[in-house]
């Protein structure tokens, strides 16, 4: 499987507003997710377990934790001679002073010195901040035998839904003939994933390009991919058809660490064939006391049961006090619930504490409750 022709680049530098509190000191790649991981630890092994070597990960808002924790590229098998993640911060150049990165293209813009300086043959542009596992090597050989200029990875989503993407159009030898964003009445039902692969001879070029136009917003949704329509490059999509989150939203992100529950999860983080490394915490292993009572949970390494837990995933160091409840929830590292406290349908941040007797959730709300300041207790 191994491959050095394409080097990797991951765009981790969005804000993540609507994970609200989760994204006020950490950028959303590094939001915690299914008891032990990062969502950035997804991408990331996916990029080794396809073989690719190179990996810039450009990051912007709050960016100290990710930095720190993309650095340790051991975690994933990329700290070989050959081998390296490499954290792509906005710096100040001496022909342009310090530019923060303007837009998705434009990061990758900002760093063409450093894809250069490897001389890849292709590129792969990725999001940082979604949740599945995808072998990156075989949508680079449909790439190489399509001979496109550019191949993006789509994904069938219900035609109700359709709007709320951006919508590739193609023909019968699938052929991107027209890219729609978030369309009002979308023709076809083929969202992009943000994943793409660009052959990089022809993207450097549009990219220089790109940074002289005063009118571009320096997107590739926006930008790059139009031109390269209008331009007849060959564009075409790559039809990915196994479990994929964008993990945008406090729903969402709770959707996907409970999709966890299901023993027959498509996304089956007991593949042993793909693993998704994570940082090892070193934490002691969890406890399970006499009074605690589970059914149907995930529940990491140094957690503290004596509760009830139904249907929930449970983060290293949380603690739950015997006649505490948890059911339908997500508790982040060292969440605390008190003793007599309910916790229903929520998504609990990291280091938050439920008070003793404190009923939190609704099992009717439709939205997920996120609780990321301290609750007090009742006596």
């Amino acid at each position: 499987m191994a491959q050095t022709s394409m080097l990797a680049m991951i765009l981790a530098g969005g804000r993540g507003s609507r994970l609200h509190e989760l994204t006020n000191k950490v950028a959303k790649p590094a939001v915690a997710y299914g008891g032990k991981y990062r969502i950035i630890d997804f991408p990331l092994s996916n990029c080794a377990n396809s073989g690719i070597d190179i990996v810039g990960v450009l990051t912007q808002y709050e960016s100290v934790l990710l930095n720190s924790y993309v650095a340790a590229g051991g975690r994933w098998g990329l700290d070989t001679k050959d081998s390296g993640v490499f954290v792509l911060t906005p710096r100040e150049k001496a022909d342009s002073g310090l530019d923060v990165y303007r837009g998705t293209a434009d990061a990758i813009s900002q760093n063409i010195d450093f894809i250069d300086a490897y001389d890849p043959e292709y590129i792969l542009v990725l999001s940082g901040d979604h949740i599945y596992k995808m072998n990156y090597d075989k949508m680079l050989s449909f790439h190489k035998e399509m001979g496109a200029d550019a191949t993006i990875a789509v994904r069938g989503v219900p035609m109700k839904e359709a709007s709320r993407f951006g919508i590739m159009n193609t023909d019968d030898n699938r052929r991107i003939i027209e890219f729609e964003e978030k369309p009002e009445k979308p023709k076809s039902n083929l969202a992009s994933m943000g994943i793409y692969i660009f052959t990089w001879k022809t993207m450097r070029k549009l990219l220089i390009e790109d940074m002289k136009n005063p009118d571009s917003s320096h997107d590739f949704g926006k930008d790059i991919i139009p031109v390269m329509l209008n331009g007849d490059k060959k564009l075409y999509a790559y039809e990915f058809s196994g479990y994929w989150k964008d993990v945008g939203t406090i729903d969402s992100l709770w959707e996907a660490n409970m999709d966890l529950l299901d023993s027959d999860n498509e996304l089956n983080l007991d593949d042993t064939s793909w693993k998704i490394y994570t940082e090892d915490t070193g934490v002691i292993p969890q406890y399970i006391a006499s009074s605690a009572k589970i059914d149907g949970a995930y529940i990491n390494q140094g957690a503290h049961v004596g509760g009830e837990v139904s249907r929930s995933v449970i983060f290293s160091n949380v603690k739950i006090a015997p006649g505490a409840k948890v059911i339908d929830s997500v508790l982040m590292p060292g969440a605390i619930v008190e003793e007599g406290a309910t916790v229903t349908r929520a998504l609990v941040a990291e280091n938050i504490r439920i008070g003793k007797n404190a009923k939190v959730g609704n099992k009717k709300s439709e939205e997920i409750l996120l609780v990321a300041k301290n609750v007090k207790g009742e006596d």
